[in-house]
């Protein structure tokens, strides 16, 4: 280690602080941004607006959101991490606070746009903070420490926001959460040196911010690590925000009912983020990754049935479970492509998870304004055959037995040869781990 970087980097335990305190700034702007979706049934009836109406607060803050990472993954870059993290902070506790304010569906819409705006330039920087502090064979732990928060932020988020409402009201939930925003600012304070000393500005034109956009989505591993992460959060974020919606329609459930039924979400991820990143350094992320998006498939399978409510919180879990052996997963490989510009790397990670989290919330609820009253057979809408449904769980199968093999896609191609209809989502899997594997070759030839 040269003299330069023992000077930047800091102690072992002054690293740690510093992430239990990015830990805790991404738990509660998690918490806040789950905390909308359970309470739409509960603003309708508020305002008298339809939920499909209601729902649209929800991309009113994702979709702003992931567009404003690459302009504060662009001012970090150039400017410095802390300087925008801290200024993002504070625009998250004052916009989230007057929220509280808003006299109409329209107006909590506005201020959820603004929100989304000011917030997004905290945990994508925590994630580029963390990349820059720990070496990419010790990153699956803080990077589990992180999106394991993001887990608890949904975890607590949505029942709380669904549990809470009935006592202290719509406007009491954003004054709660602003508030929680305004303190975990006041205890980031101190640690505004150590971030400036652990990341440097690093200058540049409009033609090298192109040509770093050009080269992060100019390879195959960044075109499929981008891709996937895209579709996942289009998946995740539709079934999600739409969940609490279908639990009152299917079963009757009121606000704290369906805060109730929500439970398992985000837990897993919670609990157990970092021991998943951990084994993500272990065993490689293309062994994991598989596991993942089997779980995720099979909440969705137990979402066509008619299972008892009872089972809900469980079904929430199986679908949080999935999204934690995912996600965080691919954030992990995105750390590996910015090279000088982290920023920029990540805020395009964060834009597309973003993005697609508010297209999947608009896609599905175009499908529940039209097909929410449909038969236990439909989930908002889809009708997913027990061919497609297998045809994935194969593709898992041989893509875990297969993982030395040369070349994972051509393997579930050949094992899908029989599958009608959709040859292209079976192979997206192995696709998924080739990125992974990439990723792990090419940290291991730096």
């Amino acid at each position: 280690m040269t003299p330069e970087t023992a000077a930047r980097d800091p102690d072992h335990q002054e690293r740690e602080r510093l992430l239990r305190m990015l830990t805790a700034a991404t738990f509660v702007i998690f918490f806040q941004a789950y905390m909308v979706a359970p309470i739409i049934p509960a603003l309708s009836s508020t305002f008298g607006t339809s939920v499909q109406t209601v729902g649209l607060i929800v991309p009113a803050y994702l979709i702003p959101y992931g567009i404003a990472t690459l302009i504060y993954g662009l001012l970090a870059d150039r400017l410095g991490v802390q300087r925008v993290m801290f200024a993002s902070l504070a625009a998250f506790a004052v916009l989230t606070a007057l929220t509280a304010t808003a006299n109409s569906i329209a107006q909590i819409a506005l201020w959820r746009v603004l929100t989304g705006v000011g917030a997004s330039g905290v945990v994508p920087l925590a994630l580029v903070l963390v990349a820059k502090l720990f070496p990419y064979e010790q990153r699956g732990r803080p990077l589990g420490w992180l999106f394991g928060a993001m887990a608890g932020g949904m975890a607590f988020g949505a029942p709380l926001g669904a549990m809470l409402v009935p006592f202290i009201g719509w406007r009491g939930l954003f004054l709660l959460a602003g508030t929680a925003g305004g303190i975990v600012l006041m205890m980031f304070l101190p640690y505004r040196r150590m971030i400036a000393t652990a990341m440097q500005s690093v200058g540049g034109t409009l033609g090298d911010l192109v040509r770093g956009y050009a080269s992060l989505l100019g390879s195959p591993r960044g075109q499929r690590t981008y891709g996937y992460v895209f579709l996942n959060s289009i998946f995740h974020s539709g079934v999600f925000t739409w969940l609490g919606v279908y639990l009152q329609r299917r079963y009757g459930l009121g606000p704290v009912g369906i805060g109730l039924a929500l439970l398992g979400y985000g837990i897993p991820g919670f609990l157990f983020g970092p021991l998943i990143g951990r084994a993500a350094d272990r065993w490689g992320r293309a062994r994991l990754l598989p596991m993942g998006l089997g779980l995720s498939a099979l909440a969705a399978a137990l979402l066509l049935v008619d299972f008892p409510v009872m089972f809900a919180p469980v079904v929430a879990m199986l679908l949080s479970l999935g999204y934690d052996m995912t996600q965080p997963l691919l954030a992990g490989i995105v750390t590996s492509l910015g090279g000088k510009r982290p920023g920029q790397a990540m805020g395009l990670n964060v834009f597309t998870l973003f993005v697609g989290f508010g297209l999947g919330s608009l896609m599905f609820g175009s499908v529940a304004a039209l097909r929410l009253r449909g038969r236990a057979g439909s989930v908002f809408g889809y009708r997913v055959d027990g061919c497609r449904m297998y045809s994935m769980v194969v593709s898992i199968r041989d893509s875990l037995e297969n993982a030395s093999s040369r070349d994972p896609v051509k393997v579930a191609g050949h094992s899908l040869g029989v599958m009608h209809r959709r040859p292209w989502l079976p192979r997206a899997f192995c696709r998924i781990c080739a990125a992974a594997r990439d990723c792990s070759h090419s940290s291991a030839g730096e």
